[in-house]
């Protein structure tokens, strides 16, 4: 749409107005978990919600002023495939190492149960997404079991940490989309708008049956067959550009 440097600016843009979808799939899925005002939960029930809400925030810090402070660098020198078919690769194995070894009980089986200093350690290793082809969720996810939960709970948190995650990252990348606008004197065609609007929708509704998916998955099973695919998608990606170039 309109001109190249218009187009990488709208690509950008979509990118993230599309997990905007994904963060209302979120919201929905688990309003009744999420709400501090539901009117059936307790006074205790409510402080546990607002507590869980404060290590939600604790756990998005690191990542939102690193990725604020370093977003165009990342973009400009971490942009490419050789990057994300790597990141692909090391997280599939990760995870697979991570299923394989550990044995140890997990402390932490519910999201209401980690502490502060837990929250801010999934943090930290919520920044390593920053990478291109680190998936956040995946990336959070592994740390979390690291640190002791069990998957059920490191799947809840890190949907949980998306909320302000996701909408803080679409704030960011729409005013450098608009301030594009504003400086180029580029007007947005309504295709534009369309486009955007179809990719949220269907974002929302695909989210919605993975996040379904995905919780009743890991009730039941390991990790390591994501770790798999992790590992074929980034050797599929290095060879498409290899026979490509």
């Amino acid at each position: 749409v309109g001109s190249p440097e218009f187009a990488a600016e709208f690509y950008n843009m979509f990118e993230v107005v599309i997990q905007l979808g994904a963060i209302l799939a979120v919201i929905i899925l688990f309003f009744g978990k999420l709400n501090p005002l539901a009117p059936k939960k307790s006074p205790d029930e409510k402080k546990e919600t607002w507590s869980l809400w404060f290590k939600v925030i604790v756990a998005i810090v690191p990542s939102a002023v690193v990725g604020i402070l370093a977003d165009d660098f990342l973009d400009a020198y971490l942009g490419n495939y050789i990057t994300v078919a790597l990141a692909l690769i090391v997280y599939g194995v990760a995870f697979i190492l991570v299923e394989k070894t550990r044995k140890a009980i997990p402390t932490m089986v519910n999201t209401h149960a980690i502490t502060y200093k837990t929250a801010l350690l999934i943090g930290l290793f919520q920044m390593l997404s920053l990478i291109p082809g680190t998936s956040r969720s995946g990336s959070t996810i592994l740390g979390a079991m690291l640190l002791g939960l069990s998957r059920p709970a490191a799947a809840e948190f890190s949907f949980f940490m998306a909320i302000p995650t996701m909408a803080g990252a679409a704030l960011v990348r729409g005013y450098k989309f608009f301030d594009y606008v504003s400086e180029s004197g580029a007007s947005i065609p309504a295709e534009a708008w369309l486009v955007l609007a179809v990719g949220c929708a269907v974002a929302f509704a695909v989210s919605l049956a993975s996040i379904k998916f995905l919780t009743d998955f890991v009730k039941k099973h390991s990790f390591s067959s994501f770790g798999v695919y992790r590992i074929a998608l980034g050797a599929l990606v290095l060879l498409y550009f290899a026979l490509a170039g």
